[in-house]
């Protein structure tokens, strides 16, 4: 109930109204059954432009990290994710990758609309990056059509750090859903998911047309952090 409020009366009409977002390829999305809509992540703003122009209602694999703050701050975001329907996903380790795709299938099983950022986190710097196979596994489960999604301008409204976003016109842009049929029962054969996310991926690629970055965002954000916190040498001046 607090999810149709949100997305008809109270949020929704508020960000149609700033933003005025552009939408292509909305008829992309069925108009019931199950699927996966999967996007680019550049800003926090993706959250909630794009349910903001479906019609249906879609759920989120969301980070833990939103539902576990500290303080009144933290419990209020945990309830706002959680009365909106979103699902906490715990991104620690392979065995949280297992739990995440479980409550995944579990939104496919009920004929829902499930979104999920194959990225993994959101960009740090406007590029596309490697998408990790966790979406290629529930689409050939479930046996379900994948929509790729790109956001677009959502980084110039919101980059990663800025609290409140410019108000800037976005475009939400719908790929025609992608079929894995032939995938089926492959599953688990890493060649097999590899090349379904890469397909999803390129799909994306050519509806955002990001840069391509062939590495995983969290390992180069780990990378980058390193290297800036690591002290600086200078080279010894003769005498």
């Amino acid at each position: 109930m607090f999810y149709h409020l949100l997305k008809y009366v109270l949020l929704g009409p508020l960000l149609r109204l700033l933003f005025r977002p552009r939408t292509e390829g909305l008829e992309h999305i069925p108009e019931e059954g199950p699927a996966i809509v999967a996007g680019n992540h550049l800003s926090f703003s993706d959250h909630f432009l794009m349910p903001a122009v479906l019609r249906r209602r879609i759920t989120f694999l969301a980070k833990q990290e939103y539902f576990t703050g500290p303080g009144i701050k933290g419990r209020l975001t945990a309830a706002f994710f959680r009365s909106a329907g979103q699902i906490p996903v715990d991104r620690s380790g392979k065995e949280a990758g297992k739990a995440a795709i479980r409550e995944g299938l579990g939104v496919l099983s009920r004929g829902e609309l499930l979104g999920i950022y194959p990225e993994g986190t959101r960009s740090h710097d406007g590029r596309l990056y490697k998408g990790k196979v966790g979406v290629a596994v529930m689409a050939i489960k479930a046996g379900v059509p994948v929509i790729p999604c790109a956001m677009v301008g959502t980084f110039e409204i919101q980059p990663p750090g800025k609290v409140v976003p410019r108000v800037r016109r976005v475009t939400v842009r719908f790929g025609a859903p992608l079929d894995f049929s032939r995938f089926a029962g492959l599953e688990d054969e890493k060649a097999a998911i590899r090349a379904v996310t890469d397909e999803i991926m390129y799909e994306i690629l050519a509806l955002s047309g990001q840069e391509y970055v062939d590495a995983y965002a969290a390992d180069v954000k780990a990378a980058e952090a390193e290297k800036a916190a690591a002290p600086r040498r200078f080279p010894r001046r003769g005498r």
